[in-house]
């Protein structure tokens, strides 16, 4: 996948600040799916699409082992020294780097690769017999509103830049239905032992960082595809910076299965 293609681009200096407000939302949620699994010293772990080091890093703590994280632009990784590996890799177009992983973990992904099927089945194919895979996806279609309580001009702002948002997105390719489809495309590829849950954070300041963080990212082409005004979007920050609105993420899908031994 060319960095044109995605829209939020890791070149940028938001991109940072999107990584650890997701890490600060999602890493509990993962880390405990992970733990379900039975991560332990010696495994062998790829994190795919990596982005930024927290997600290695705490396998690396945990697994003592061969932690791979793997990125088309490691602008985030490559600084960091915390005993895990780090490699550009295309997950869309390129094949596995190994086929011994005990864990294969992608999350916030699949849905910006347009050879999504094609990924999915090359981290399969990176699996040992029995070893385990976790992919994590939002699913905007399930919840598509920035406010779910959508009462007041602030919340339906929100709103209204979160549809523009998903527009610039799904023009881009991105399925915003992906999540929803994940336990099953695990069973078709396969798996075994197929299981998954959903959720989404509510309000809070991590929440908050990440709104910010995103509609930076995307300031200039919501206001060059005239989907947003320039005093739009600085309406909603302001109104972002009070604190008061109760935004949402979208559901982030979990489903993890297992390859036959």
């Amino acid at each position: 996948m060319a960095r044109a293609h995605y829209l939020l681009d890791n070149q940028q200096s938001e991109a940072g600040q999107r990584f650890d407000a997701l890490g600060t939302l999602f890493n509990p949620s993962t880390f405990r799916h992970m733990g379900s699994m039975g991560l332990s010293p010696g495994w062998r772990v790829w994190e795919v699409g990596a982005g930024a080091a927290s997600v290695p890093a705490w396998i690396a703590e945990q697994t003592k082992g061969h932690v791979l994280a793997t990125d088309i632009d490691t602008t985030w990784l490559e600084a960091e020294d915390d005993g895990f590996v780090v490699k550009r890799h295309d997950i869309g177009t390129e094949p596995a780097p190994d086929d011994s992983f005990d864990l294969v973990h992608a999350r916030l992904v699949l849905v910006h690769v347009p050879q999504r099927s094609k990924a999915l089945a090359t981290m399969i194919d990176a699996l040992k017999p029995g070893g385990w895979l976790l992919v994590e996806e939002a699913d905007p279609g399930l919840q598509p509103l920035a406010c779910p309580d959508d009462h007041g001009a602030a919340e339906k702002l929100a709103n209204k830049l979160k549809l523009a948002f998903r527009v610039l997105m799904a023009e881009r390719g991105v399925d915003l239905s992906f999540g929803r489809k994940l336990p099953r495309l695990l069973r078709a590829a396969g798996l075994v032992d197929v299981q998954s849950d959903a959720y989404f954070p509510i309000g809070g300041p991590a929440v908050d960082r990440l709104e910010r963080a995103t509609v930076e990212q995307i300031r200039q082409r919501l206001i060059a595809t005239e989907l947003a005004t320039e005093d739009e979007i600085e309406q909603h920050l302001s109104n972002v910076a009070t604190g008061q609105l109760d935004l949402a993420t979208s559901p982030m899908v979990s489903a993890w299965g297992r390859k036959p031994s």
